[in-house]
């Protein structure tokens, strides 16, 4: 199975609306090992490593996120080699 490793910046008001919680249960849903957190200047950053095609179901919700967020960009990032992470962590 291939895996990818993908950093995905979110911007908008994407902070204290439950973002981090729902791209992590999102990522565990789909089998994707890695981490998010806020960053100071108000986005999110996620790290995901997994399989393509479920690194871009999440990259999809990151778009959208959850209900009362307002995204207002997302940049995603290759990455090099996976670095076999397990498990997906919100990190603070």
């Amino acid at each position: 199975m291939q895996v990818i490793r993908r950093r995905i910046f979110v911007e908008g008001s994407v902070q204290g609306v439950f973002f981090r919680d729902g791209t992590r249960r999102t990522a565990q849903s789909l089998g994707i090992r890695g981490w998010v957190r806020n960053l100071r200047d108000g986005r999110v950053e996620v790290l995901a490593e997994g399989d393509p095609p479920a690194v871009g179901q999440l990259i999809d919700w990151c778009r959208a996120g959850p209900p009362a967020a307002r995204v207002e960009r997302v940049d995603v990032v290759e990455e090099a080699d996976p670095e076999g992470l397990t498990g997906f962590t919100i990190r603070y």
